[in-house]
């Protein structure tokens, strides 16, 4: 078992097999985890980390597959995140991203990555940031974090991103409407996928027409990913983008804020679940709701009521 040490060398020297276990070692929260997060930090700062979110079946993973296997023949060094929903009874990701992009998969400065969602409470954001963050320190230029969906989780993890991609496709129907109370809000591009089929004119148009009521410039841009139609013209805009890019600090103050928060609500969440564990206040707490003595309302109440005395009692 090789030591954090070896492991923050092993990475920073471009060693895949130290990167990989220094990332499972930190999604697992391994005991030195953070001070690990720490020693890196200094090397971060570099790479640029693009979401890619949008509705399920949009043709996300195809679209990332072909956007990696362009910037790869540019010479670009590409980190892949793919979050996937968890396994019930492994915790693990199902879809399994990494067989599904096997196209790019070998191809030589290309690295994926699956995350499972795992039900974390606030852990799939800081999850998916801790992983960009070592794939920066790693050395590489991009790093895509590809959604499972558009839920609030899929909001949150885009929140880690420099530049957002939402992918739509022809025949959502209403779909573009009940996407745009979440995720439309926050794109840089707009991607309409699978343009081949009938009905993408009619999406362009729906996007463009909610733009111009918000008065947001964002290009929208048709692709077929499966072909690699129109990804030239998709990763020149990124591109273009990313060189536009200047130096934006309350962007830069909305990200550190965003981690702050993330960190402390993972860290909370962590020690009072294990205070719970250790004390037995867990087991007998649902056996008091089951019961009908209590509920949980009146329980988490009563619990934080004890810390706020504790605390009161310690400052004089």
């Amino acid at each position: 078992m090789k030591t954090w040490e070896q492991l923050i060398k092993g990475t920073l020297d471009g060693n895949v097999r130290s990167l990989a276990r220094f990332i499972s070692k930190v999604e697992n929260r391994d005991m030195g985890w953070q001070d690990a997060m720490t020693q890196i930090y200094p090397y971060c700062g570099k790479t640029k980390v693009i979401g890619i979110t949008g509705a399920p079946g949009a043709g996300k993973s195809t679209l990332t597959n072909a956007v990696t296997a362009l910037l790869q023949k540019m010479n670009k060094s590409v980190g892949i995140i793919a979050v996937d929903p968890s396994s019930p009874f492994s915790g693990g990701a199902v879809l399994g991203d990494r067989l599904r992009m096997c196209d790019v998969g070998t191809l030589p400065g290309v690295y994926i990555r699956s995350m499972a969602t795992r039900g974390m409470l606030g852990g799939l954001c800081q999850g998916a940031r801790d992983v960009a963050r070592i794939l920066d320190a790693f050395g590489k230029d991009i790093v895509l974090i590809e959604t499972v969906g558009v839920g609030q989780d899929e909001i949150e993890v885009v929140k880690t991103a420099d530049m957002v991609l939402v992918v739509c496709v022809p025949g959502q129907g209403d779909g573009i409407q009940a996407i745009k109370a979440g995720v439309m809000e926050i794109a840089d591009i707009y991607v309409v996928n699978k343009a081949d089929r009938q009905g993408a004119d009619e999406v362009v148009m729906d996007i463009q027409g909610m733009l111009e009521l918000s008065e947001k410039k964002v290009p929208v841009l048709k692709t077929v990913a499966s072909s690699h139609k129109g990804i030239q013209a998709l990763v020149d805009e990124i591109l273009l983008r990313m060189n536009q890019q200047t130096s934006n600090d309350q962007f830069r103050k909305e990200q550190i804020r965003e981690e702050l928060l993330s960190l402390t609500q993972q860290m909370v969440f962590q020690y009072i679940y294990e205070q719970w564990q250790n004390t037995g206040f867990l087991t007998q707490a649902i056996q008091d709701v089951l019961d009908n003595k209590t509920d949980p309302y009146t329980l988490v109440n009563h619990y934080f009521e004890q810390i706020k005395k504790q605390e009161a009692i310690k400052n004089g």
